[in-house]
């Protein structure tokens, strides 16, 4: 599961876990080689959290992928930070739980992404 070379399909294949601890929080070595797997996403300061902005043409389109990114984080019970403006999302995982960035936030991360394919 912490296969430095893991791709956008297969962190999005992945379903999240619960976890809770500090001893599930992703090294920094980990969280680097995840993110690779991710277009366009970065890590907020002091890699505390996993972030992208994503564009879209009206607050319509920006509405709807709120909303549909909202089932996936209801199914995988694993929920971002959000910030809706017109046409722009911003996107925010981290991992309360373990105080950082957990395998959960890239697996979700991924998810987000699937949903613009």
């Amino acid at each position: 599961m912490s296969n430095p070379s893991t791709t956008l399909a297969e962190l999005a294949a992945e379903k999240c876990l619960p976890l809770k601890g500090r001893e599930h929080a992703a090294s920094s070595a980990q969280a680097q080689a995840w993110l690779a797997a991710l277009p366009g996403w970065s890590f907020g300061p002091d890699q505390a959290d996993l972030r992208k902005e994503f564009r879209f043409p009206d607050f319509v389109r920006a509405l709807a992928f709120v909303n549909a990114l909202g089932y996936v984080a209801e199914r995988e019970n694993h929920h971002p930070d959000l910030e809706l403006g017109w046409g722009r999302v911003l996107v925010r995982f981290s991992t309360h739980d373990v105080g950082g960035l957990s395998r959960n936030d890239f697996v979700c991360a991924a998810k987000t992404e699937m949903l613009l394919t």
